[in-house]
């Protein structure tokens, strides 16, 4: 069974555990708030209190269980929670770090600064070295192949100033990319081709009806010419 507080005993004001954050974080956090002197089980009831009941291994396990001293429940505490530990971040660690393809400098740089602040045994040429292995080839790469640097503050000074080109150009094609907008939006919509279909044809056919003949073409043709209603052409014989 849990063990109950003490009626004048004041908790820490300090969040819950809830298993996932850094054990050792927590428990210096915990410690820090606990300067006054505790009873050993006042102090061990305290911190089974400031574990979030989603993590019940640990409650069930220490509940009925005699502890000896704070030191005896704090490394049952590490030893529970041990795969939440932070892993201290190495040198070799900035080396993994690589410019995406479509990042942009500035935020490739402010990454690997972020990382950096996590080393803090990584030297400015461990960092002016792992962050140029594993940048883009583009203008700022091309320029440090040509004049390398040694020192990641001298790497930095330089670096700004592509980064002031990258957002002039990216400011740059913004604004292109609007005036095309513009043009297309102000430029006269086509006729749709349904239009095509209602214009009216140059030339009209006409269904003209005709008396069928009763009697060949050729006898029809000789009765017409005897009437004279229509002319032989001449040949080039009676030509003059």
């Amino acid at each position: 069974m849990e063990d109950a507080l003490p009626l004048n005993c004041r908790t820490p004001v300090i969040a819950e555990y809830n298993s996932t954050a850094d054990p050792m974080e927590h428990l210096s956090r915990f410690e820090n708030a606990t300067l006054a002197p505790l009873h050993r089980q006042n102090k061990v009831s305290i911190l089974r209190h400031h574990i979030h009941w989603g993590s019940t291994a640990m409650v069930q396990s220490t509940a009925h269980r005699v502890i000896g001293s704070f030191q005896e429940f704090r490394s049952l505490f590490l030893h529970q929670f041990a795969s939440s530990r932070k892993v201290q971040k190495t040198k070799l660690s900035l080396f993994a770090i690589r410019q995406g393809e479509d990042e942009p400098l500035k935020e490739y740089l402010q990454r690997f600064n972020t990382a950096a602040l996590e080393v803090p045994a990584a030297t400015q040429e461990v960092k002016a070295s792992a962050f140029s292995q594993r940048l883009l080839d583009g203008d700022f790469f091309k320029s440090l192949t040509k004049k390398p640097v040694s020192k990641f503050n001298a790497l930095l000074a330089r670096a700004a100033k592509y980064i002031n080109m990258e957002e002039a150009q990216a400011a740059k094609k913004d604004n292109r990319e609007e005036k095309r907008m513009e043009i297309l939006e102000e430029a006269p919509s086509k006729k749709p081709h349904s239009d095509l279909r209602d214009r009216k044809p140059l030339f009209q056919r006409v269904n003209a009806v005709y008396t069928p003949l009763t009697v060949p073409i050729a006898q029809a043709l000789i009765a017409v010419e005897e009437k004279g209603l229509i002319t032989r052409p001449r040949s080039w014989i009676d030509t003059p």
